[in-house]
């Protein structure tokens, strides 16, 4: 199949705006799925974890190849819970085009905004499709300003309802100026209803005056008053589009079976082929200024990126790739230039959801899991031994929420380990530390649900029962100012003694991590030993100086020490290094740091004053109030994570369950004296226990 005829796609929305319903009406009208699978009674096809069919949510981004008009689609679903925004994240970087869902009732929510600003920073081109346009208080216009008000999206509308609410019965496609009805969800075409010839007239008008903009020819009939070919405007539209100029909007039903079918027509019409897309571009391994480009041909250096990993029961472990130039057959030889290792490609699968389709040769721009990969991670770049590049990596934002969990039966510590490490290969923004002075299992995430999820699966797919602790917030340490070291390590036991000395000094370092300077003059340290020092420091970076949680941004500058020819060694200065870090790490006024989140509400007038006042007294900060709908008001304000938990109950009272929000990760800010004094009491008070 020509490249021309291929569509990477992603479906993204807020929760509940219909997603999953819309892409099992898509994969049903495609062929895919014999009969149609419902979320609500827990037979989506692409809904296949236990956990999703459970909860009526999506969690993994699956993908699924489709054909729809002589066109490969291939569909990548996501979630649209932000405790899995790494999976959003990972869908837009393999995308070529989105259809973003809303809810005709509550048009552009939270969570929406959050993908929206998401598929612009991937500079994806998308359509927009207004789902539920049968539920009572269904407003297409409504949405459709919101969306130009709040995303700033150039919405216009491609399409009309015809009839409203519970008599929503067909659409107007206003470029063809065709109308269409579906009995029994076949699509039929109908005479355009006399009432609304007017309004389709004004419609077409005002989309032709919009692609104008970025049209001369158009633009030149436009000003003319001349007809403009369907052809010609369909054209425009879609190099608009594609430009990111403008979002066109389509409308429908999908629980209802409106409109399904105008949606997949509109994913060929409007969205782009890899072709469209272009060269894609990575830079040197060894030089990061320079650049290299990879066009969407099989005759280009095999490039891809691996953006998903999956346990599967039956064939192990799968590893999602999208390709991006070049060819893949089975049995040839990539370089993972990430890892810096060589990988046999085994087995080459296309998947349609739970069912898979082994291929012998994959090629550009398609999306395949490949089967025995070893050492290839998530956001890992696989390309041509003989021409190396790294892709852009994958953003993975920080693990915000812990929580203790310990196997109910010791001999199952083992089989813990195993599932945990299978889990976080999987998902990156999924972190486990082991803490041997509590023997306990600290597991971190990004949210509260995301950290039931992991606890599910533990049980359910690896029969591990576990005791779950409270969950607990993230914190993280750092420093204010300089602060020095000179520390001498010297122990003599029976054989052998252990001798190193190092003057560190470390200051706040920005946020840039860690960074390890070495100004070792004259030899006063041998070489060897130098990065023995940096290993010491890292270990105790992981663990913690002041209350035993992750240390960052500290920049740490070696300047000077002293070594014996006999009992110097790597484990001495590993020691040596560690100790003289927390002694100066101790001078240099330590904090702790808390992860700040960004809270979005949506709420009617009458509660916006006793929501405020609530959020006042967990130590937000109010950003901003404007109006959503009428009647309603959108808040976004800052608050610590730790203020947060049990929010929903809170919110559900506050407002008689008519409030809603979403809560993104902000960033790590300093905690207050008085918090920092209360946390550090308690670390005190569980050590104390613990003895």
């Amino acid at each position: 199949m020509p490249l021309s005829k291929l569509r990477n796609i992603g479906i993204a929305a807020h929760i509940d705006a219909g997603k999953t319903t819309v892409t099992e009406r898509m994969l049903f009208y495609t062929g895919i799925t014999r009969k149609l699978g419902e979320v609500h009674d827990g037979q989506a096809t692409m809904d296949f974890m236990k956990q999703e069919q459970e909860r009526g949510i999506t969690i993994a981004s699956a993908a699924i190849s489709a054909t729809w008009a002589g066109h490969q689609v291939n569909i990548i679903d996501t979630p649209g819970h932000v405790d899995f925004t790494v999976e959003v994240e990972r869908s837009l970087r393999v995308i070529d085009g989105m259809i973003a869902v809303f809810c005709a009732v509550s048009g552009v929510e939270p969570q929406s905004e959050t993908v929206w600003n998401q598929a612009d920073r991937y500079k994806v081109p998308r359509i927009a499709f207004i789902n539920k346009m049968d539920r009572t208080g269904a407003d297409y216009d409504e949405a459709i300003r919101m969306m130009n008000e709040y995303l700033d999206a150039n919405a216009v509308p491609f399409h009309l309802p015809i009839g409203h609410e519970e008599n929503f019965s067909g659409i107007i496609d206003v470029i063809h100026q065709k109308a269409y009805q579906f009995p029994n969800g076949e699509v039929q075409e109908m005479p355009i209803p006399a009432e609304y010839a007017e309004a389709t007239t004004r419609a077409r008008a005002r989309l032709s005056e919009v692609v104008a903009e970025f049209d001369d020819k158009v633009m030149e009939l436009f000003l003319e008053d001349q007809e403009i070919p369907s052809d010609l405007l369909q054209l425009a539209a879609r190099r608009a589009t594609l430009k990111m100029f403008i979002t066109p909007v389509f409308c429908g039903a999908a629980y209802k079976n409106k409109g399904i079918q105008l949606l997949l027509n509109a994913v060929v019409d409007f969205l782009p082929s890899p072709s469209d897309v272009g060269a894609t571009v990575g830079t040197d391994v060894d030089d990061p200024e320079k650049t290299h480009s990879r066009c969407p041909s099989a005759k280009s250096p095999f490039a891809a990126l691996a953006f998903k990993l999956i346990h599967d029961p039956y064939v192990g472990q799968q590893t999602f790739i999208r390709l991006y130039s070049g060819s893949l057959t089975s049995g040839m030889q990539v370089f993972n230039s990430t890892k810096g290792k060589y990988e046999r490609i085994g087995r080459i699968l296309r998947i349609h959801a739970k069912d898979r389709e082994e291929i012998s040769e994959a090629g550009p721009g398609d999306i395949v899991a490949l089967i025995g990969m070893k050492y290839t991670k998530t956001g890992d770049t696989l390309c041509d031994p003989e021409h190396p590049l790294f892709l852009e990596s994958i953003n993975i934002p920080p693990s915000v929420i812990e929580l203790k969990i310990v196997p109910k039966s010791r001999k199952e510590q083992g089989k813990l380990g195993e599932a945990l490490a299978k889990l976080s290969s999987e998902d990156p923004s999924f972190n486990v530390r082991y803490d041997d002075e509590t023997e306990e299992t600290i597991i971190a995430g990004m949210g509260e649900l995301h950290l039931e999820i992991i606890v599910d699966r533990l049980q359910d797919e690896f029969k591990v029962e576990v005791e779950v602790g409270e969950p607990s917030v993230a914190y993280r340490e750092t420093i204010t100012r300089e602060g020095s070291a000179d520390y001498r390590h010297s122990k003599q036991t029976g054989g052998k003694g252990q001798f190193a000395q190092t003057y560190i000094r470390i200051e706040p370092n920005g946020d840039n991590g860690y960074e390890f300077i070495d100004q070792i003059k004259g030899g006063a340290i041998p070489a060897e030993f130098i990065p023995s020092v940096d290993k010491g420091i890292k270990k105790t970076l992981a663990d913690g100086v002041l209350a035993g949680y992750p240390v960052e941004n500290v920049k740490v500058v070696l300047l000077d020490g002293k070594f014996h020819p006999v009992d110097s060694s790597d484990f001495a200065f590993q020691t040596c290094g560690s100790i003289a870090f927390k002694e100066a790490f101790m001078k240099a006024e330590p904090v702790l740091l808390e992860p700040v989140m960004k809270v979005e509400i949506n709420t009617p007038d009458d509660y916006l004053g006793d929501i405020v006042g609530n959020l006042n007294r967990r130590r937000g900060k109010v950003e901003s109030m404007r109006r959503h709908r009428k009647g309603s008001q959108k808040i976004v304000a800052f608050v610590p994570l730790m203020e947060m938990f049990g929010y929903a109950t809170t919110l559900r009272n506050l407002s008689s369950g008519r409030a809603n929000y979403s809560m993104d990760f902000f960033k790590y800010l300093p905690v207050s004296k008085s918090t920092q004094e209360e946390v550090l009491k308690k670390v005190a008070e569980e050590k104390r226990q613990r003895k």
